[in-house]
């Protein structure tokens, strides 16, 4: 059994798992950090980015004034943003059977997988996962197709100029396999190749092994998966929550009893508590709006934002925020918030029950038939006619370099009464406003991570004691930034086996036992012999069959008869029947006085004796051969001598 590790992004994991004649993608990630190298792409003409300073190196014999440019020390590529794809090289990815999704977040790199690979198996996800990944893929195409830029940046990727670019640059890994964003005819493709699964669902991978998704806790249709043969079992744990929110909680018992447990997707942030972070969000929002400011949150458009709707339903009046209009604003909003409604079976108990009331099960319903809450697609259109301030604005992309949250870093940079909130924690929040600066609106950074943290995560591992565990090497130590935090690392009984990009582990457990079926006449013909008490013993000659990856054993075939051949067979022919020569005398003649006659025959002639009897005996004497059979009572004599013939009877 082998692992193939094809991202380094912990929390959006791709790996290939190579398990009893079958491969498996675990997740297709796509690390969208590289995002973060690039200029924004303004929905209107922006002066401030039209006027940056081309960079220049320092002894000047790099000076590429098409691509780079550099803002407040730093250096950007002036280009449509590209992403680092999963490792492609490291083995064929078209022999990749099937691609198990554990959620939303962790499909993005889907299209390409699955339509530039020559990859021609199945993809098994839940219903929630499918539907908002494919509501996450199309924001993010339309992103980048309302704003394209001719213009392709690739001179910067050469090893020789990149080593001398500042970082982090510099430091950017792979940047050769780096790509735009795929198109909704890609999206569309690739989906299709999408079976829906349920929890606990078991599915038959060509009679090898079989998978089962369980309910993880993170987000809606989230999973883990359970990887099974009659005799070895894997679960991959990806991006699981143990916190009371929205979906229904994690499914630990079926965890239990493994062979190797595949961890990948814990918190980003360990150190913050999700609630702490809802706490101080909605006071800074408040203290924003009391100013007269403005309050920006760049979010997805599935996920965390749930949460956040929630927990300001129950804040709004308390703090007096009645009246302050809430906008969402995202090409796919409507869709996102009504599929928050449907997926009732997919949600926690308490949600679930508020549908047989009826209820909605989210409050954001409530928050949009009172007006309190609006979505547009675009701010082009109704929202430029209703939009008024003081307000609060949830918009994408986080990463702050595509989408409308650009147009409005733009126009409240300038002002300190308006306060941007980070409540994503894929992006580093300063990376995110370089390009920005200098800025004047505050920034307030309250990432809320309901993943797993090492303390969870450890207690976890302890019900299930899985044999072997094996985790990105970033679990294994802690961050830089907090070296003496060793609680911030995962400290396991045998350690756990760390993997990182390109890397391939085997797995340290073989395959003892396989499963062999017995044919009942088969069965009906062996004679146990007891060796000892209840243990019975009993040899078999079988075939064994396999096919599909089940083994049978059959009773052995009996020998078919010889076929005809199809040469014609001769028919064998009797002997003739001898005739004596016809005698030239007739009579009967004693033999005892035809013997003393024949020794008077000359001595030169060669006699033939021939006595016809059942039982016949040859004897050769004086070049005489003779024959006799003694139920006739006669002799044949042929004399031949100088070519004369004499015969008697």
């Amino acid at each position: 059994m082998k692992l193939y590790c094809l991202s380094g992004h912990p929390t959006l994991p791709c790996n290939v798992l190579k398990f009893k004649s079958t491969t498996i993608m675990l997740d297709c990630g796509l690390d969208t950090t590289s995002v973060l190298n690039f200029l924004p792409l303004p929905l209107v003409h922006s002066p401030r980015l039209s006027k940056l300073p081309s960079w220049v190196s320092k002894d000047g014999t790099i000076n590429l004034e098409k691509e780079l440019k550099e803002c407040a020390g730093r250096v950007f590529v002036d280009s449509q943003p590209e992403f680092c794809l999963p490792e492609r090289e490291l083995l064929d990815l078209s022999t990749v059977d099937v691609i198990l999704v554990s959620n939303y977040h962790c499909m993005m790199a889907l299209p390409y997988i699955t339509e530039h690979t020559g990859f021609t198996g199945t993809v098994y996800a839940t219903e929630p996962t499918l539907q908002i990944g494919r509501l996450l893929m199309e924001e993010l195409v339309t992103f980048m197709e309302r704003v394209p830029k001719a213009q392709s940046a690739t001179c910067w990727k050469n090893k020789e100029i990149q080593r001398m670019l500042p970082g982090p640059l510099k430091d950017a890994v792979d940047v050769w396999t780096w790509k735009r964003s795929y198109s909704m005819q890609e999206v569309n493709s690739a989906l299709s190749k999408v079976q829906l699964v349920g929890y606990s669902q078991k599915v038959e991978l060509f009679g090898a092994v079989q998978v089962s998704p369980l309910s993880s806790g993170y987000s809606l249709g989230s999973s883990n998966w359970i990887i099974q043969s009659h005799h070895e079992k894997v679960s991959y744990v990806s991006g699981s929550s143990l916190l009371t929110t929205h979906p229904q909680p994690m499914d630990q018992s079926s965890l239990k009893n493994s062979d190797v447990l595949i961890l990948t997707g814990l918190t980003q942030m360990p150190t913050a508590n999700p609630d702490g972070m809802l706490g101080e969000f909605c006071s800074n929002l408040a203290m924003t709006i009391r100013a007269g400011g403005n309050v920006l949150v760049p979010c997805y458009s599935s996920g965390v934002i749930y949460d956040l709707l929630e927990c300001l339903y129950q804040f709004i009046d308390n703090a007096n925020l009645g009246t302050t209009p809430f906008y969402f604003i995202s090409p796919v909003a409507n869709s996102s918030l009504e599929f928050s409604q449907i997926f009732a079976e997919w949600l926690c108990h308490n949600k679930q029950s508020k549908v047989y009331l009826p209820e909605p099960p989210f409050p954001h319903a409530e928050l949009i038939q009172t007006n309190k809450l609006k979505h547009y697609s675009s701010i082009h259109g109704d929202f430029s006619s209703e939009f008024r301030q003081p307000c609060v604005v949830f918009t994408g992309h986080p990463s702050l370099r595509f989408g409308d949250v650009v147009h409005f870093m733009e126009l409240w940079g300038k002002s300190s009464l308006n306060t941007i909130i980070f409540t994503e924690p894929d992006f580093s929040y300063l990376d995110a406003l370089a390009p920005y600066q200098p800025l004047a609106m505050k920034c307030v950074y309250c990432p809320i991570d309901t993943r797993l943290n090492f303390h969870q995560v450890s207690k976890l591992l302890k019900e299930v004691q899985p044999l072997h565990v094996v985790c990105p090497e970033q679990y294994t130590q802690p961050p830089q930034s907090q070296a003496h935090r060793s609680d911030l690392m995962l400290e396991l009984h045998p350690p756990p086996m760390p993997y990182r990009r390109c890397s391939v582990l085997n797995l340290p457990f073989r395959r003892r036992y396989e499963r062999v079926y017995i044919l009942p006449e088969l069965a009906n013909s062996l004679v146990p012999s007891e060796i000892k008490p209840g243990v019975s013993l009993a040899t078999v000659s079988a075939v064994l069959h396999s096919k599909d990856n089940k083994h049978t054993l059959q009773s052995v075939p009996k020998a078919p008869p010889a076929p005809p051949s199809k040469k014609r067979k001769r028919v064998p022919e009797e002997p003739p029947v001898l005739l004596g020569p016809k005698p030239l005398l007739s009579g009967a003649v004693p033999l005892e006085a035809f013997l003393a006659t024949l020794q008077k025959v000359r001595r030169d002639l060669i006699v033939v004796f021939r006595i016809m009897s059942c039982n016949t005996f040859l004897c050769c004497k004086n070049k005489c051969e003779e024959s006799v059979r003694r139920n006739k009572q006669f002799i044949t004599c042929r004399a031949e001598s100088a070519g004369r013939t004499r015969s008697w009877l």
